[in-house]
């Protein structure tokens, strides 16, 4: 028994001791921040808005290494978001508006409030419960709508993917994937027969929204699947350049049936 107790004391020191390093760290950095805000003429003139764009980017830069399975590029990225998301806290401070403490504070409060499954005593086994019960504890917190909080700024696609949760959180969605991909035809059928310059584009919109719908019946988000697709289409044309270069040719000299020829060989790569 003393020896089983040296070996539980023992283990407790380790992760008493990563407990104490893990928040040194976390201290030192926003010390830096600090830091930095007083010191450097840049960060001394910048506002929430100055760096909203920059926030933007790191959050891309981010979902890229995460893309290309990249271990150390996303520690580098996590560290620059979590630069911004400090940054943006600090300015808070200043402003008198929120603290370091009472972000988190706010953070565990929502988590703790928002999964009643795992806290409290609700029953919740299978993911569409969990969603149901998420967007009625938002009603209940205080919003109007449950369409309140999506984005503006969001992309178009993921804006139309978020809301159609939303609402499918509530059960107003299609019973089934059919009907979805009969409601596809449709679309491409009034795009077809569509006139105007402003119907064609109003129809090329419900066709992408119902796309859209559709990727969710498939468990496919529509930005991944987009950015995956565009991915592979550079790959491919990367080859198709490669073999244009090494042949001194012009573009402009190949037939379409040629470059579909380069196409289906950079597909077999």
């Amino acid at each position: 028994m003393e020896e089983q107790r040296t070996i539980e004391q023992i283990k407790a020191d380790i992760v008493a001791e990563r407990e104490r390093t893990l928040l040194e760290q976390f201290e030192r950095t926003l010390e830096l921040v600090k830091m930095l805000r007083k010191e450097c003429p840049w960060d001394r003139k910048q506002t929430p808005e100055s760096l909203a764009h920059l926030l933007l980017e790191e959050s891309y830069e981010l979902i890229h290494a995460i893309d290309q399975h990249d271990e150390s590029e996303l520690k580098k990225e996590c560290g620059d978001l979590f630069l911004h998301l400090a940054f943006q806290v600090l300015l808070g401070e200043e402003r008198g508006s929120f603290s370091f403490g009472e972000v988190f504070d706010a953070l565990c409060h929502k988590l703790i409030s928002r999964h009643p499954h795992v806290f409290g005593a609700v029953i919740a086994e299978t993911e569409e419960v969990v969603l149901q019960n998420w967007e009625n504890l938002k009603l209940r917190e205080g919003r109007k709508s449950m369409l309140d909080g999506v984005p503006n700024a969001m992309s178009e696609l993921l804006r139309a993917y978020r809301v159609q949760k939303k609402v499918a959180g509530v059960g107003f969605d299609w019973p089934s994937d059919e009907g979805v991909l009969e409601k596809l035809a449709e679309e491409v059928r009034e795009l077809k027969e569509a006139l105007s310059k402003e119907e064609q584009e109003e129809e090329f919109g419900d066709l992408l929204f119902t796309l859209v719908n559709y990727s969710r019946f498939i468990g496919a988000n529509p930005e991944d699947a987009l950015r995956k697709a565009t991915n592979k289409f550079m790959a491919r044309f990367r080859h198709i350049e490669t073999e244009v270069q090494a042949s001194e040719r012009n573009w402009q000299e190949y037939t379409p049936e040629e470059l579909d020829l380069l196409w289906n060989k950079a597909k077999g790569r």
